[in-house]
């Protein structure tokens, strides 16, 4: 998912469902994103799987077909297979090397690993 899907994913999982005008008025309007761009862009995500939608009046109502979790692991799994050759350990050292873990965060980490072990 692009950084630009993953920014209309965020409203609509947020909100349970949403218009495209909906998505459009939640957007910073900083970003300039217009009515059409928002719609192609939704529309994208559906052909993806991400979303679906069904018609209320007018107006299709889109709604998250994937949970935000199930989208996260997705994500986590094909940087998993790209970059790290499907090796969680690499992965798991490198997030530990590069970013600057709390000892809160490490202990937490710490749990999993033992709940996981028995």
């Amino acid at each position: 998912m692009t950084d630009a899907e993953l920014r209309l994913m965020d409203i609509v999982w947020e909100r349970g469902k949403a218009t495209v005008q909906d998505v459009v008025d939640a957007l910073p309007q900083s970003l300039g994103l217009h009515y059409s761009t928002v719609l192609t862009t939704m529309r994208i995500l559906e052909d993806k799987g991400y979303l679906r939608h069904t018609k209320e009046g007018r107006a299709f109502v889109y709604e998250p077909a994937v949970p935000r979790e199930d989208a996260s692991r997705d994500a986590v799994r094909h940087v998993l297979s790209r970059f790290f050759g499907n090796r969680r350990d690499l992965l798991l050292l490198n997030l530990l090397k590069d970013e600057e873990v709390s000892p809160a965060e490490l202990e937490r980490l710490k749990k999993l690993i033992e709940e996981r072990e028995s």
